[in-house]
């Protein structure tokens, strides 16, 4: 993954990550490719290459015999039915009560990856689930592209309601030692921000380059949080100085971790922006930070 980063032009990464994000369409982004590369099959190759390759990145299989997997529902509180989600444990823990996470997506919905990151977590010994925001819409459809249409459908408000019923869903499993965590990536970095604000009894947040909450919305926050960002994410990182004067005014208890020369999604594991050493350290420092805050 490393080498295919390092043949992909910055122009093209940068064009890719403000395409997933909606910033613009795929008329602009096949535009601003074709312009770095040096022929139409250069082209082509350069965007095939930052498609999500799910396969090759898959650190736990769906079938790990040390796991205990299945996909469960949870009744949404805005009359669209079920919100549908992936739960992972480790098959060793038997009746044992387990701390808990709930793993929110990037906005693209509840794919392959995220289910990989909920594996990863069950196999350090929490009961994990993943909610898709796209339940709504029929669920994540298997394509990108049509994922992000859809989440563009989504009714926001609603989407975050379903996620702190999701929370509390979570908290009340017989498996679940009553103490919670959220993990979040890029937009699910974002909701993990706002569920610090809504949920007082949130045990632990993690949000990797995340939007930023309101400064009054920051001083509802009880959580103790861990926040990384990508040193060229200046999009996302632009609103941490705000961010941070609200949680000293508030004493909220926090982290904070800028990974240099890093692109926003630097821990997604299937495209070229994944950096393995920021990733590795970042995804250490998540662990330890909730066996710190849900163990004790």
């Amino acid at each position: 993954m490393e080498q295919t980063k390092q043949q992909i032009p910055a122009e093209a990464v940068e064009a890719y990550t403000q395409y997933i994000h909606g910033e613009i369409d795929r008329r602009a982004f096949m535009s601003r490719v074709n312009k770095v590369a040096v022929s139409t099959v250069a082209a082509a190759a350069i965007v095939d290459q930052l498609m999500p390759n799910y396969v090759a990145a898959q650190q736990v299989a769906p079938t790990d015999t040390r796991l205990k997997t299945e996909y469960a529902t949870v009744p949404s509180p805005n009359g669209n039915g079920s919100i549908k989600g992936y739960l992972a444990r480790p098959a060793s823990a038997g009746t044992n009560k387990l701390p808990s996470i709930l793993v929110v997506h990037e906005n693209r919905g509840l794919n392959p990856h995220i289910e990989d990151i909920a594996r990863r977590l069950a196999l350090d010994n929490f009961l994990a689930f993943a909610p898709d925001a796209l339940s709504p819409q029929g669920g994540y459809p298997g394509d990108e592209d049509k994922a992000r249409d859809l989440f563009a459908k989504l009714d926001q408000g609603k989407t975050r309601a379903d996620f702190i019923a999701a929370a509390n869903y979570l908290k009340t499993l017989p498996e679940c030692t009553g103490k919670i965590g959220a993990v979040g990536f890029c937009w699910g970095g974002g909701m993990v921000n706002m569920l610090a604000t809504r949920l007082p009894d949130l045990g632990a947040a993690v949000a990797f380059y995340g939007g930023q909450p309101s400064a009054e919305d920051a001083a509802k926050i009880k959580a103790p949080l861990l926040l990384h960002y990508a040193g060229n994410d200046t999009r996302i990182t632009g609103g941490w100085p705000a961010y941070e004067a609200a949680l000293k005014a508030a004493k909220v208890s926090y982290a904070e971790y800028t990974y240099p020369n890093t692109e926003h999604g630097f821990n997604n594991d299937t495209t070229p922006r994944y950096d393995a050493a920021a990733a590795k350290l970042a995804w250490q420092r998540t662990i330890d930070f909730f066996n710190k805050n849900l163990r004790a």
